[in-house]
This record gives structure tokens, C-alpha cells and sequence, in this order.
């Protein structure tokens, strides 16, 4: 019999997400998810590709790379903008909450929301805007590839790759 322990009732436990999310070191979380990536990087190098695979999928699952992600899509520019179900990640408690809920279990991604934007020409452009949570996936999911990516592709391209632009382009051609 536990004597000294006293029982974990989880009912009454209130976890405040707020201070949990801005106690975060993020220098931190980045360096591990960036040990993680160079690790993945280093097995497709050397061909150990079941390395790379299981590596991927620690990746995906590390809850480092969870909140990194939830990170990434509630900083940039789309922050604001709410898929079909209308939710958008304003507070702290919601982004730590969301990391949690993340999981490749039972994960079906909602229909996206479809806008119309006006062209130069006057006509419109269909757009498809995700929920956060497919946005916050997508970007775990990437985290995982980015690292092969730019292991397998070739040297001389540059177009839609992480750190490479027109003057990488141009210094290439030069």
C-alpha cells in the first residue's frame, strides 16, 4: 500500500497552459527538433534509410516538434484567418492545448474552406484555406521531409526550397 503518495485525483487538477506555453525556452525546442532533422539528414546520406524512417517517425511524434509547429502556423502571416471551422488560436492555452491534441491516431483532416480572390484581370481565383489543426499537421509533417528534401534534391535548384532564393540562383550562375 502507497502510504506516502497521496492519490492524483485528475478531476481537480487544473493545469494553467498559459504560463506553460510562455515558460517555453524555445532555443531550446528548436536546437532539438534541428538535432533530430541533421540526424535524419545524416542516415539518407548514408543510404540507411530505415534509420531515416524510424528517426521520421520519432520526429512527428516528439511533442518538441508538436509545439514548434503550433508555433509556426500562429506566427505567420495566415494567423488570422480560420478554416472551415472557424477556429482560430489566439491564446496561449490554445496553442499549448493544441500540441497536446496532436496525433496521427484517428487524424482526419476537415474539408477546407473555399474563398474566391480577385485577379488583376477581374476574375476571381478559387482558394482552399485549411483549419489550423491540418495547417499545424502539415507543418509537423514537413519538419519530418524537410530534411530529406534537401539531402536528395539536387544542388542547382532553387525554386519553393527553405534558405535557397534568386540571389543563391544568381551566385550559382555567376
Amino acid at each position: 500500500m502507497n502510504v506516502g503518495k497521496p492519490k492524483r485525483d485528475c478531476t481537480r487538477a487544473s493545469t494553467n497552459y498559459n504560463i506553460l506555453w510562455q515558460g517555453l525556452k524555445w532555443h531550446e525546442i528548436e536546437q532539438r527538433v534541428n538535432k533530430l532533422q541533421s540526424r535524419i539528414a545524416k542516415a539518407v546520406e548514408r543510404g540507411r534509410y530505415n534509420l531515416a524512417k524510424k528517426l521520421q517517425y520519432l520526429l512527428t511524434n516528439s511533442f518538441t516538434a508538436k509545439l514548434l509547429a503550433v508555433r509556426k502556423v500562429t506566427t505567420n502571416k495566415g494567423k488570422r484567418t480560420p478554416g472551415i471551422d472557424g477556429v482560430i488560436l489566439n491564446s496561449p492555452s490554445s496553442k499549448y492545448q493544441t500540441a497536446i491534441s496532436m496525433t496521427n491516431r484517428g487524424y482526419k483532416p476537415l474539408p477546407l474552406k473555399r474563398t474566391y480572390i480577385n485577379k488583376s484581370n477581374g476574375k476571381k481565383r478559387p482558394l482552399g484555406i485549411p483549419t489550423i489543426m491540418d495547417r499545424a499537421m502539415q507543418a509537423l509533417h514537413q519538419l519530418g521531409l524537410d530534411p530529406i528534401a534537401e539531402t536528395v534534391l539536387d544542388e542547382c535548384s532553387f525554386g519553393f526550397r527553405k534558405y535557397r532564393g534568386t540571389k543563391d540562383a544568381c551566385e550559382y550562375l555567376y
